[in-house]
């Protein structure tokens, strides 16, 4: 599908940097979960405490963006994405010289903090600079750099480690930081401030202000819902191909490099069809094919079979989130904070996710886990349907 014409406001590249600065990012979150064994041994502990690095991550990420957006509302978009970008180059780097597990999972905190401005404020100016009409081509890139950054940093981290080292992971990493602001540095655009913004002490006003819409209650409710099941799923897929097929490391690695596929490909075409179509037929049709994978996951399939699940699931990812953020750019507010919000309830829905499917598979086992998943993806399938009824193409936005 050809790319729509130019927006003067949005400068030539800067998508691109964007892009490739989500695919970094998120690959650098998802590449520790496949090396804890080796960080393990490296730094004499238990994959049970280094592992504690994982939500040591996410959990800040995503309450930092309730800063940074409110933050970006008053600055601008540019200086905090350029600040974010330094921090996550500098915090990474360090990263690769910790000498134990508790002083490694403390910089995944600082990281997370520091780094938890890029992408979020990046969705924020692409709603800045282009029309809701338009929208989607442009968040399908910055979605799909996340989910191929996803997959490919969980391969990346089991296949590299052996070559790189946990240190040198992290390093090769920074240098890309550091590529990646001399970049964001040329071509960000400075994007104006409002001529009005409400004082700190009402900030979390404005957040429950979102709220108080049907529309940001649904579109909330399902970046959480959404984020819940699909984490769930994927965070224990290495497990799954372990104790189902007997894979080692680079076989999961292989594996679960399907997950972002779809996304990194697919991501600008989904997100003009939702600009084109509308979003009351794409998110729905995503839920429906995540449910459907959870639900063939749970049957004694043969390896290329899940690994075809495994691929479709990402589709069905990269069907409902990006959409759901095109939704949440167009909330009626503030924009950065509005994203700010998003990004809390998505890494929220992640880290709940992968502790519910974990609290279901120890008891039960996969079939079992795989089955509820895929049993309350149904549920939220048909329930978006009249839910998001009144997402369609039009010329101008609902604000309820």
């Amino acid at each position: 599908m050809s790319e729509p014409a130019p927006i003067p406001s949005a400068p030539r590249g800067m998508l691109a940097v964007l892009t490739t600065a989500a695919f970094v990012i998120f690959a650098q979150i998802f590449m520790v979960a496949p090396i804890l064994p080796a960080l393990a041994k490296v730094f004499a502990t238990t994959p049970s405490l280094v592992g504690l690095a994982v939500p040591a991550y996410l959990v800040p990420y995503g309450v930092m963006t309730l800063l940074w957006g409110p933050l970006s509302d008053r600055v601008g978009r540019r200086p905090v994405i350029l600040a974010s970008l330094v921090a996550f180059t500098v915090l990474t780097a360090a990263t690769a010289f910790v000498g134990t597990a508790t002083a490694f999972v403390g910089m995944r905190v600082v990281t997370a903090l520091g780094a938890s401005g890029v992408v979020p404020i990046g969705l924020a100016l692409i709603g800045d600079l282009y029309p809701y009409q338009r929208r989607g081509w442009a968040l399908g890139w910055l979605f799909g750099g996340m989910a191929g950054g996803m997959a490919f940093g969980a391969a990346g981290g089991a296949l590299a480690e052996p070559l790189l080292g946990g240190s040198g992971l992290f390093l090769a990493v920074s240098v890309l930081g550091l590529v990646l602001l001399t970049m964001a540095l040329a071509v960000l655009p400075p994007t104006p401030r409002p001529a009005t913004v409400p004082p700190w002490r009402k900030v979390a006003a404005g957040y429950t202000a979102l709220l108080r819409t049907a529309r940001g209650q649904r579109t909330y409710a399902y970046v959480l819902v959404n984020a819940v099941l699909h984490s769930g799923v994927y965070t224990w897929l290495g497990v799954y191909l372990s104790q189902r097929f007997g894979l080692g490391e680079f076989g999961i690695g292989l594996t679960l490099l399907g997950y972002g596929i779809p996304g990194l490909l697919l991501g600008p075409v989904i997100g003009r069809l939702a600009d084109r179509y509308g979003r009351a037929r794409i998110i729905p049709a995503g839920l429906a094919l995540g449910a459907a994978c959870a639900l063939l996951l749970a049957t004694p399939l043969p390896l290329l079979a899940v690994q075809a699940s495994i691929v479709a699931l990402s589709l069905g990812y990269d069907m409902t989130q990006p959409p759901l953020g095109g939704i949440v750019t167009d909330l009626p507010g503030h924009r950065g904070q509005a994203m700010g919000l998003n990004v809390f309830t998505l890494f929220t829905g992640m880290g709940i996710g992968s502790l519910a499917f974990q609290a279901l598979l120890l008891p039960a086992g996969f079939p079992v886990a795989l089955t509820v998943f895929g049993a309350a993806a149904t549920v939220a399938t048909a329930a978006a349907v009249p839910l998001f009824r009144h997402e369609r193409p039009r010329t101008s936005a609902p604000t309820s």
